[in-house]
């Protein structure tokens, strides 16, 4: 993979690590909305992996691969904090939903079920489900609830994984793990199921749903209610 000269050579790796900064596209875009194209992230990612070739010195010790797919995962971030990529209103809807769900939960005493929420919204079921598919993405913390949201400081900076400075405070407090455990243990036996393949097997919707018998899309759908569940347990936190 280098020249005569001891360059590495540009054609060589994006034939050879293509498919990784793909894979790394892939990994991002399960976990955001459906608004996010595949190709953009893909292209940032390239370009990342241009700059790791003019900036990789082989004496610094890391391998070339490790280099550079953290070129190509910050400049796919980059690229995030630079788009509206979680639409304001989507997380209105997000919202609007939490809100009925808790109003429903504190008159039944259960978690509500979709015609009740679709009924406490006064809109139809199916309208409501194409609500929860335009949530994909969701989160359970945003921006603007940490504080001043003239901030320049982006979610990602504060969420991503990569940050130096380790990222997902409250996730690491204790008293906030104790309520998001009992609040994971209340939810619907499908939802938890979906909330436990996702994010502690690290199963995308798509595998989520063969186990479940059911579409990727539907997949989302609960994925976004269980969230929607599980903000409004935890609204005293967000």
């Amino acid at each position: 993979m280098y020249t005569a000269q001891g360059i590495l050579d540009q054609q060589d790796a994006v034939v050879r690590y293509g498919p990784l900064v793909r894979r790394v596209a892939s990994q991002l875009i399960a976990k955001l909305p459906a608004n996010i194209e595949m190709d953009d992230l893909v292209q940032a990612g390239m370009m990342g992996l241009m700059d790791a070739l003019t900036r990789y010195e082989a004496n610094q010790g890391a391998q070339f691969e490790t280099f550079a797919m953290q070129r190509v995962r910050g400049a796919m971030l980059d690229e995030l904090r630079g788009s509206d990529w979680l639409p304001r209103s989507v997380r209105k809807n997000q919202r609007t939903i939490e809100n009925a769900i808790r109003r429903l939960e504190q008159q039944f005493k259960r978690p509500p079920t979709e015609s009740e929420i679709a009924r406490e919204l006064g809109i139809g079921l199916a309208q409501y489900q194409t609500m929860l598919g335009e949530a994909r993405g969701s989160q359970l913390v945003y921006l603007d609830e940490y504080g001043d949201s003239d901030s320049d400081e982006s979610y990602l900076d504060r969420h991503c994984p990569d940050s130096r400075e380790e990222p997902g405070e409250r996730l690491r407090d204790m008293r906030f793990r104790k309520a998001l455990v009992a609040a994971i243990e209340d939810l619907p036996e499908r939802e938890r199921h979906v909330m436990a393949m996702y994010y502690e097997q690290d199963m995308n919707l798509k595998e989520i749903g063969a186990v479940l018998g059911v579409t990727e899309s539907r997949v989302s759908q609960l994925h976004s209610q269980a969230v929607a569940r599980l903000r409004g347990k935890l609204k005293g936190w967000t």
